[in-house]
Order: structure tokens, then C-alpha cells, then sequence
């Protein structure tokens, strides 16, 4: 058949089935009816589709239009040719793919024919696997009306939506996508309820949104349910997520005493699995004054922190971060050590990123320490995996600046 034959025929059929009925000629017993192909009844005509024509049968509990769709029978089926299928179309796979393509370049008036169908169905469509992205494509390209209400369709069931896995993405898009003062009616719904969404795998993603999208004054019923809180959701997988949100969006006024709760537990963090990267996330985001607090913390303890798997991230970015007198203090602190201890750090499967850095990020004269304080251990590093790592950060800096000399001993009189 030509391309669109089925398409034209589906809709040529439907119209007469349609016209049939409304005229009221027909009865569904009309002999007449054999005469549209021995199809028993106009709603089954009317809903039939080109399979219909054919004898094929549909799977149980879907329409025959739905059939000859992921049949391939339709190349070129229009949002308009969907006319009371949209909702079940939205809840297979291959129907819910084609209606967010077709929404994305719909004209108004297909967008609406499609919403009228949509929002009676509209919260069980958020909670459905596949329903939940048509739900989503109305709030990146539905009207502003239409986004209105269906964000009032969202409202008295926000926090049953944030817990589910397909009803949680679609209040994260909605609080893209809805002004201030509709973002600010579905945070409210989360007064109460903040520690269990921060906690559950689907709310925490709705919890960040909400501190990316809604303006601060909104948010310090979350602040305050945190209060003497920040220690254990630092060290919680989800948790961690949230209270790095905070820092990056939150006003001082409010970051202040979650950071004043971090500080308290430092020592704890910087060698937990989870709370390194809100300690990390400080070291490269923070302000000045914190940021120099957990230097602090370092300090005296360079050895043992590098190589801790979790520390070492943390020692890493002290360095990377650091004001340039307190990396020198870092950097002196390691060339202190004895030959033994640098040894065991360069050989370390942590320790030997802490070396690096601190390589990369000496003042040349400061590097230029280092490196001839690690030159008598070229030999025996290059039995060691991890040591193999310096030599060949060694040759890099001994490239570039061929006045250090060859990888050797080195030079008499060297100060070390």
C-alpha cells in the first residue's frame, strides 16, 4: 500500500462509522453493516481501526487502534487521529513515545485535544511508567494554562507523588516549570515531611529540586527540620545530596548553622563514605573561613588521612584549594616526614594522588624540594604499581624544567 494508505483509510472508515451513528440510520443489527466488511457493531467500527477490516484481533485490553499502531499499520498517524485513545496511548510504551514527539511540535489545537483527554486521568498518568513522561512534556511545552492546572492537579498529593519513582519526576518537572507562587503551594505540602523525603530514594531528588528552583524564603521549614540533624544526613547516601544543595543555593543566614554542624563533626566526615564529598564540596564552594577550618583540620595529620580511601579526597582538595600559605604548610608537612613515611605514601594506592597534587600544585621552589627529597626512591618505586605513578609525574616536571637534572640521587649539597 502507498505510504498513509492505512492512515486515510482508518480515518475514512472512522468518519463513516461516526456519520452512521449520529444520523441515527443504523441500528448495530442492521444488515446494512455487512456491507463495511461483516464488522458486528458501529462502536466496533468506530474503534476498530484498519485491523478490524481484516479480521486481526487486538491483545486483551487493547483497542484495536492501539494494535495496528505498534503493528507498524500507521506511518503517518497525527496527535488527531488519536481522538479518544490518547489516555490509553499514553500508557504503552510506543504510544507514550510518539505523543511527547508529537507534543513537542503540536499546534495548539492538538495540544488541547490532547489535554482535554489527559487531565481526568491526570494522577494516575504520573504515577504510570510510561504516563508519567506525558505528564512531564505538558510542563516543558503545555500552555501556561495548561501547566496551571495541572499543577493544581498535583496539590493534596504532593508528598504521595515525591515518594513514588514515576510521580517524583513529575513534580520535579513541574517545579521547573510552574511560577513562584504555585512552586511555593507544592513545597508547603512538604512541611512535616522533610526527613522522609530526604531519606527516600525518590523524595531526596524532590527535596534538591525544591532548593534549586524555589526562592530560599520559601525553604526554612527545611532548614529547620535539619536542626541538629546535618551530622547523620551528611553520612546518609541521599542525605548528603541534600545537604550539598543547601550550600550551593541556601543564604548564609541559612547555611550558617548547617555549617556550623559540619565543623562540629569534621574528624567524622572527612573518613565517612559519604560525608568526604559534603566536606569536599565545602573545600571548593565554600567561603574563605570555612574553607580554612577544615584545612585546619588536616593539618598534623597528612600521613594517615592519605591513605584512607575516603580522606584522601578530602586531602586532595585541601591542597587544590587551600590559600597559597596554607598549601606551603600542607606541602612542608609532607616534606618533614621521614624517609620511610614518604616512602609509604608514594607506594600507597590513596597516598600516591595526595603526592601528585601536591607535584602539581607546589610554588616551583616548594616543588623543587620535594622532588629531590623523593629522588633517592626512584628505584624502588618503580617495582610498586602505584609508585610507577610518581616516576612518571617526575618526568613530566623533569621535561620541563631540564635544570633539576636527570631522575636520580641528588646533587651534592642539596638542601632536603
Amino acid at each position: 500500500a502507498a505510504p498513509g494508505a492505512e492512515t486515510a483509510k482508518y480515518r475514512a472508515v472512522s468518519s463513516l462509522a461516526h456519520g452512521l451513528t449520529s444520523n441515527g440510520m443504523f441500528g448495530s443489527s442492521s444488515s446494512l453493516l455487512s456491507k463495511l466488511g461483516g464488522v458486528g457493531t458501529i462502536s466496533e467500527l468506530v474503534s476498530g481501526g484498519v485491523g478490524a477490516l481484516v479480521g486481526d484481533k487486538p491483545a486483551a485490553g487493547r483497542s484495536r487502534l492501539l494494535e495496528d499502531f505498534r503493528n507498524n499499520r500507521f506511518p503517518n498517524l497525527q496527535l488527531r487521529d488519536l481522538a479518544n485513545h490518547i489516555v490509553e496511548f499514553s500508557q504503552d510504551q510506543h504510544g507514550s513515545r510518539f505523543i511527547q514527539q508529537k507534543l513537542e511540535r503540536a499546534t495548539v489545537q492538538e495540544k488541547q485535544m490532547v489535554f482535554n483527554e489527559i487531565i481526568g486521568a491526570a494522577y494516575s498518568l504520573m504515577t504510570d511508567v510510561f504516563g508519567n513522561y506525558v505528564i512531564q512534556k505538558f510542563f516543558e511545552f503545555g500552555t501556561t494554562e495548561q501547566k496551571t492546572t495541572l499543577a493544581q492537579k498535583v496539590r493534596g498529593h504532593v508528598l504521595n507523588l515525591a515518594l513514588q519513582m514515576y510521580g517524583s519526576r513529575v513534580i520535579q518537572k513541574a517545579l521547573e516549570s510552574i511560577p513562584p507562587e504555585q512552586q511555593q503551594e507544592v513545597v508547603r505540602e512538604l512541611d512535616g515531611h522533610v526527613l522522609k523525603c530526604v531519606k527516600d530514594q525518590n523524595g531526596n531528588h524532590v527535596v534538591q529540586k525544591c532548593i534549586e528552583c524555589v526562592e530560599p524564603s520559601a525553604l526554612q521549614f527545611i532548614i529547620n527540620a535539619f536542626a541538629g540533624q546535618v551530622y547523620a544526613l551528611s553520612t546518609h547516601p541521599y542525605g548528603c545530596r541534600v545537604i550539598q544543595r543547601i550550600l550551593e543555593h541556601c543564604t548564609p543566614e541559612q547555611t550558617a548553622p548547617v555549617l556550623n554542624e559540619l565543623h562540629a563533626h569534621t574528624d567524622q566526615l572527612i573518613t565517612d563514605q559519604y560525608g568526604n564529598y559534603v566536606v569536599q564540596h565545602v573545600l571548593e564552594h565554600g567561603a574563605g573561613e570555612d574553607r580554612s577550618r577544615l584545612v585546619a583540620a588536616v593539618r598534623g595529620k597528612v600521613l594517615q588521612l592519605s591513605q584512607h580511601k575516603f580522606a584522601s579526597n578530602v586531602v586532595e582538595k585541601c591542597v587544590t584549594h587551600a590559600t597559597r600559605n596554607e598549601r606551603a604548610l600542607l606541602i612542608d608537612e609532607l616534606c618533614g616526614f621521614n624517609d620511610n613515611a614518604l616512602h609509604v605514601m608514594m607506594k600507597d594506592q590513596f597516598a600516591n594522588y595526595v603526592v601528585q597534587k601536591m607535584i602539581d600544585v607546589a610554588e616551583p621552589t616548594q616543588r623543587k624540594v620535594l622532588m629531590h627529597k623523593i629522588r633517592p626512591h626512584i628505584g624502588s618505586l618503580r617495582k610498586y604499581t602505584y609508585g610507577k605513578h610518581i616516576i612518571a609525574k617526575l618526568e613530566k616536571f623533569f621535561m620541563k624544567a631540564p635544570e633539576l637534572g636527570p631522575i636520580g640521587p641528588p646533587p651534592p649539597g642539596a638542601v632536603l
